[in-house]
């Protein structure tokens, strides 16, 4: 019995080493048999069997074991007893010498072992349960239970280990498995906090939806428990906003229609941001009609949207539609109490997504009035150009800025006359008695004395003439600059009004006429006024950045090129792009992108390559900046294509700017579409020049994307 345990023991490869020198297993038996064996014996005759020193462990790796009975019972023992007193580094060397000795134990303790390492806040211990399920997964030797693997989920996440974490949930999801949708949302909260993340997540929520897309189709039973919610891709669309990623947050938005989740308040907000950063004024145009009838509770909640609306009407260089804009966003408000909400309230709208005619086009779902109180989002953008005040929102100086300047630009006084004579009717009640005052005495700070006199004329024509401080701030300004001339004129014109009695001609042309003469109780103390102190320096500011400002016109051919692409009327297109060559009007990273997107509905990979190369002499020429989303659209279609050598020099642009690439995602897309690619043919085999080098490109992207 001693003799035939022995030859178990001794054959077993488990117990290999090339360093030992000398060996000494012990095995009680009814015999008491004892075996030394010294390196130099050169090996142990008996039984049949000649045992060379290389088939045993070291002694450091025997002094762990206990060999006082069954090592399997004894192992398992100490493991247990290890996790109990959470001793992680002896239940570490415990399990794998027993792994070594009989495999993997039972499934319950192993998913013991990877919870108590996922509780664990060390990334080291966290590394640990994250390769032991990939060995786990990969030997299938049994199931992990979800809730399981969930818990690392989150803990990797939490640790910012997003890497791991991704890897383990995409492999839940090949195995059609996810974790609940409050451990999904935790998992994207903490993964979302870093552009890395943002990434990750981002294409992670694209495969989670293509598995519910798939799965739908097919009627399968696990669609329901694959299908992310509201809060998932608001998470993941307001981290596109705060990282600048608009392009992957136009895909998210499209994916929102595709899987029919329902956009709240909150996701409306965020698309708005979408949409401005994206130039997309007439997408965003779409939702205005939905917001506009919400009652007076909702109108601090959206002015981030017509913040947003109203900064793509100023891009378009629409100052008409801005002006209309700013009157209209409290019209609707006042006309709309709350008890007017009705048998609709809460109920789902649909937005088209691109043209409204387009036959197959997308819908977006919105629910304006559905506003999340326990929400993790405390999204709020830049807000510049709308303020909130007495229930009321309210253009800021930076929008009255853009405005005058708008105006003067398009020599349409009369119509900025009109409209602050509007704004003023409108907001009496909220500081709008001195807003015509502040626009005229900027106008006069800034030398702009004739736009000044016009709007004096415009207000006194329509029967709402101003104080005379404001006419007595104008003459000394006239006076002032050697403008005798033009000071005679409203001068007259004053004493027509009957605003100056007492000052004689003698007063004004010594050039100190007093600036608070007859100050009109119209101008109110500034601080308390909807113009915040300093409208002339806010204007100053707007001229500056006017003339750096990207032209109206690359925002309405970006348009166009957009509409036609979701139409796929890809010769449309074409013509805006060589208009825009002839008309020498450098293309943006939109132009590009949009151009891409037309191509890439209708599989027209070989076109993009072509584009690609415009894109490259642009980028050369340091006229243009492409971002990570861009690249990796091209990535993706230039993999699906089959083009390798495009392949890897975009992950040479990308490498070269410091981006993070998700390689998990392009070794899978090539495995789909790619697996048996010149599986068996070596470059000395090659038949042509050209195949030779196309199979050095895809040999060079295998050994990128680790793929054997």
């Amino acid at each position: 019995m001693a003799l035939k345990l022995t030859r178990k023991i001794l054959v077993n490869p488990c117990f290999s080493s090339r360093n030992s020198a000398r060996f000494l297993v012990g095995l009680s038996s009814n015999h008491d048999t004892r075996f030394l064996l010294n390196k130099g014996f050169g090996g142990f005759q008996g039984s049949g069997i000649i045992c060379r020193p290389q088939f045993f462990c070291p002694v450091a790796c025997l002094e762990r074991l206990s060999w006082e009975g069954s090592s399997h019972a004894v192992l398992l023992t100490k493991l247990e007893n290890a996790l109990k007193d959470l001793k992680l580094d002896e239940a570490w060397k415990t399990f794998n010498d027993f792994k070594r000795l009989y495999g993997f134990p039972n499934h319950l303790l192993v998913s013991r072992f990877i919870t108590q390492l996922s509780y664990s806040s060390s990334p080291h211990w966290l590394q640990k349960a994250c390769d032991l399920v990939m060995i786990v997964l990969k030997e299938k030797s049994y199931h992990l239970e979800s809730d399981i693997l969930a818990k690392l989920v989150l803990s990797l996440a939490r640790a910012q280990m997003l890497i791991p974490s991704s890897m383990i949930l995409r492999l839940m999801l090949e195995k059609e498995i996810l974790p609940s949708m409050n451990i999904l949302r935790l998992v994207f909260l903490h993964m979302v906090k870093t552009e890395v993340g943002t990434c990750i997540v981002s294409n992670l929520l694209v495969q989670i939806c293509d598995y519910y897309i798939r799965f739908c189709s097919g009627k399968s039973h696990c669609a329901n428990f694959l299908k992310p919610d509201t809060m998932i891709f608001n998470l993941v669309l307001d981290a596109c906003v705060r990282f600048a990623s608009s392009l992957k947050g136009q895909q998210i938005i499209e994916l929102m229609s595709q899987t029919g989740v329902v956009a709240d308040a909150h996701s409306i907000n965020i698309i708005a941001q979408i949409h401005e950063m994206n130039g997309q004024r007439y997408e965003l145009k779409k939702f205005k009609d939905h917001i506009s009838p919400l009652p007076v509770p909702f109108v601090s909640h959206y002015r981030l949207f017509y913040e947003c609306l109203l900064s793509l009407h100023f891009k378009f260089d629409d100052i008409d539609a801005a002006a209309e804009l700013m009157l209209d966003m409290n019209k609707s408000w006042e006309s709309h109490p709350i008890e007017d909400l009705g048998k609709d309230y809460q109920k789902p709208h649909f937005v088209p997504i691109g043209s409204q005619n387009l036959r197959n086009g997308l819908k977006i779902q919105i629910v304006p009035e559905l506003l999340q109180k326990d929400s993790a989002l405390k999204a709020e953008g830049k807000l510049d150009l709308v303020i909130y005040r007495d229930k009321k929102l309210l253009p800021s100086n930076r929008t009255l800025s853009k405005l005058i300047n708008g105006y003067k630009r398009h020599g349409k006084i009369n119509e900025l006359s009109k409209f602050l004579l509007s704004l003023k009717r409108e907001l009496c009640s909220s500081g709008g008695s001195s807003l015509i005052c502040d626009v005229i005495d900027a106008c006069i700070s800034l030398g702009w004395m004739e736009i000044a006199h016009d709007i004096l004329d415009d207000m006194e024509y329509s029967g709402d003439p101003l104080g005379s401080s404001t006419y007595m701030a104008l003459l000394t300004a006239y006076y002032k600059r050697n403008m005798p001339r033009e000071g005679n004129v409203l001068l007259k014109q004053m004493r027509k009004a009957g605003l100056v009695v007492n000052l004689s001609d003698k007063i004004v042309m010594s050039k100190n006429v007093p600036t608070n003469v007859g100050r009109s109780s119209l101008c109110i103390n500034e601080s308390s006024s909807i113009c915040q102190p300093s409208l002339s320096e806010s204007l100053v500011l707007e001229i500056k950045e006017a003339e750096k400002a990207i032209s109206s016109i690359i925002y309405e051919l970006n348009s166009s090129i957009y509409f036609f692409s979701k139409a796929k009327m890809m010769g449309d297109v074409l013509k805006i792009y060589r208009r825009m060559q002839k008309m020498k009007i450098q293309p943006t990273e939109h132009t590009f992108a949009y151009l891409v997107c037309g191509y890439s509905s209708l599989e027209m990979h070989r076109d993009i390559t072509f584009l690609w190369g415009d894109m490259k002499r642009t980028m050369e020429s340091r006229n243009l900046s492409v971002s990570s989303d861009l690249f990796e659209f091209l990535l993706l279609n230039f993999l699906r294509g089959g083009y390798f050598e495009r392949v890897m020099e975009v992950i040479g642009y990308m490498k070269k700017c410091s981006m993070y690439v998700d390689k998990w995602m392009y070794k899978k897309e090539y495995l789909k579409i790619h697996k048996n690619l010149y599986r068996s043919l070596k470059a000395s085999k090659a038949r042509t020049e050209a195949q030779g080098k196309r199979l050095e490109h895809v040999q060079a992207f295998k050994k990128w994307a680790g793929i054997n």
